[in-house]
């Protein structure tokens, strides 16, 4: 079965509401689609959500290097999907979020093709549910009580609080929030870099009486030997998101011992199995993980949810959530998060159809 046509589509989805956090308001997810056909009719659809300030590329480099890829593929092999990881990485040597999406699109085809779930292409779920986590943006300290207690009343166990810089108002919305969940909910703090390495080790002990179950990426991506640091002076588990870029980059966080945790992403990752195989690597070296990407659609939410699905490494709280944040989707029936768990269909695929009329109101024509 033979690929014809890798064909790379930009859509603009609305938020339900603006989503406040370190990088600024995001009220529209520009995502990036990828279809993939053979010769014999099979299509399969990948889907990666780059975000303004966390991404290092727009929905719009991710469709050029999909585009520029594209010739490399057009003619092999769709179901050999390491030859066409290779081919990919012959053609471009970075570009990671494309990569992705074309290999989630075959991933998606092949399976639909075989009449499996992805998950079980995969190898085997050894999980028939995945149980999410919440996320409170940089908001006023009542606020994030508030919403708090909402996520906790619809069934989320775990939740993610944002800080922006060692301010006060970090600490007290940390603070408010554990008053109104009591141990109700399991906590973590994410910085996305926000602080520097001197500040974070006189920061975070702060935020010990909380009770936190990890904080996540204090400071800028690149510099492990302040993570090491950072995580060699504090009480709370410490999770590197931004800096596990690579395989290389996991290795070098196992040498330096510069983790309690690592956060991965198909988006970042590269692909399903790619994603998995840092999974095994980074619980080989005794890391826990955390999987997903908190925003993004139901077609990428789904592949997250799949590889969360076929490994005991990853923990509870997988922050695949994007769908809770749309007003919108480009499939038919959009994955249901609302009670904060995921439960994985088995039919063929990924589990969605992309609806052809949602696609037309959503694309961006570039």
């Amino acid at each position: 079965m033979r690929i014809a046509a890798v064909e790379p589509i930009v859509v603009d989805v609305p938020l339900r509401t603006p989503v406040h956090g370190v990088h600024g308001m995001t009220a529209v997810q520009r995502s990036l689609l990828v279809r993939v056909e053979t010769e014999t009719g099979f299509e399969g659809w990948g889907n990666v959500d780059p975000t303004p300030g966390y991404s290092p590329v727009s929905a719009e480099q991710v469709h050029a290097s999909v585009r520029a890829v594209a010739p490399a593929l057009v003619g092999a092999d769709a179901f050999n999907l390491n030859a066409a990881l290779a081919r990919m990485d012959r053609a471009m040597t970075e570009a990671s979020e494309a990569k992705a999406a074309v290999e989630m699109a075959l991933v998606d085809l092949k399976a639909r093709a075989l009449g499996l779930p992805v998950h079980a292409l995969l190898g085997g779920r050894v999980k028939d549910a995945i149980t999410l986590n919440a996320w409170i943006g940089t908001v006023a300290p009542e606020q994030a009580a508030r919403e708090a207690c909402a996520w906790c009343e619809r069934g989320f166990r775990t939740a993610k609080i944002k800080i922006s810089g060692a301010t006060d108002e970090g600490v007290e919305r940390v603070a408010a929030v554990r008053a109104a969940v009591g141990t109700r909910m399991a906590l973590r703090v994410d910085f996305n870099e926000s602080l520097t390495v001197d500040e974070a080790i006189a920061f975070i002990p702060r935020l010990e009486p909380h009770a936190l179950m990890l904080v996540e990426q204090p400071i800028p991506r690149h510099d492990l030997a302040g993570l090491a640091r950072i995580r060699r002076r504090i009480g709370i588990p410490l999770m590197a998101d931004e800096s596990v870029s690579d395989p290389a980059a996991l290795v070098e966080i196992i040498r330096r011992e510069a983790a309690d945790l690592v956060k991965l992403k198909v988006m970042k990752q590269g692909g399903l199995l790619r994603t998995r195989a840092m999974v095994e690597c980074a619980a080989a070296a005794g890391l826990g993980v955390v999987l997903g990407h908190g925003f993004g659609l139901t077609l990428s939410t789904l592949a997250e949810a799949a590889v969360a699905a076929v490994s005991e490494a990853v923990i509870d709280g997988c922050e695949a959530v994007g769908p809770l944040k749309m007003a919108g989707d480009v499939v038919v029936d959009p994955v249901r998060l609302d009670a904060g768990v995921i439960r994985l269909p088995d039919t063929p695929g990924l589990g969605a159809t992309v609806d052809p009329a949602a696609l037309k109101r959503y694309r961006v024509d570039l």
